[in-house]
């Protein structure tokens, strides 16, 4: 699963979900976008099953400019029983959240805006805990200490009528990076202090506002100081379900 020389060394800013699995030839597939610069990029390459060099069929494919005023970057990937959906999200520095709906287009990937909100100007991390046909949710991390839960529909017009719940009042402020991975109704939530490059797993149950119950898992071993941390998802995971 992991590869090294994709990307040319320190060149991403932003990584979404990168996604692998089982693929021809006893290799693994691999498939994600990144922004480097302020550029975007889609990128695949396939390694031995189960992982390592050396990489084949590299391709990181240029789709276009204009993404230096982006803060984040993260894509819902999520099957469904009509098929499946790819959404791309990503927070603007003015505080407003696009949405992008993933379509393909002669085997390439076309990216429309569908949708918008404002007001998450205050916005320190946030990763993506819950897919549904109908809605994703994020849990963010704000500069005041702050952790809330933003329930974004995918149905209405192009303001978003997203639904943004209190989880608790402080001591959030630390993280400025968050990791999601599903863990039965709730999630596993990594959180990472890059002042002190430290992570810390927390067992966060189903979102409930206030009343979601949040285990810490205690301090995770080694050091974290990379610059962009992101969900890896194997083609196979169930979706995220923590909302």
């Amino acid at each position: 699963m992991v590869a090294k020389d994709i990307y040319p060394d320190g060149g991403v800013r932003l990584s979404a979900t990168q996604q692998f699995g089982a693929s021809i030839n006893s290799t693994d597939f691999h498939s994600g976008s990144v922004i480097m610069g302020s550029t975007f990029y889609e990128s695949t390459y396939r390694t031995p099953r189960g992982g390592g060099a050396p990489v084949t069929e590299k391709a990181v494919t240029r789709i276009g400019g204009g993404w230096g005023v982006y803060r984040t970057l993260d894509t819902s990937y999520v099957d469904i029983a009509s098929g499946s959906r790819e959404t791309d999200y990503s927070l603007h520095v003015d505080g407003t959240i696009y949405r992008r709906n993933v379509t393909f287009s002669s085997g390439h990937p076309v990216r429309r805006i569908t949708g918008w909100q404002s007001g998450y100007k205050g916005v320190k991390a946030m990763t993506l805990i819950s897919q549904t046909p109908t809605y994703d949710t994020f849990l963010m991390t704000l500069t005041s200490g702050k952790l809330y839960t933003a329930r974004l529909p995918l149905a209405g017009g192009q303001i978003i009528p997203g639904v943004v719940k209190q989880v608790r009042g402080s001591t959030w402020q630390g993280f400025e990076s968050l990791v999601a991975a599903p863990c039965g109704s709730g999630t596993l939530l990594l959180g990472i202090d890059k002042d002190t490059g430290s992570g810390y797993l927390y067992s966060v149950g189903h979102a409930n506002g206030t009343a979601t119950v949040i285990k810490g898992l205690g301090k995770v071993p080694g050091t974290f100081t990379d610059p962009v941390y992101f969900h890896w998802k194997n083609f196979t995971d169930p979706n995220l379900a923590g909302e």
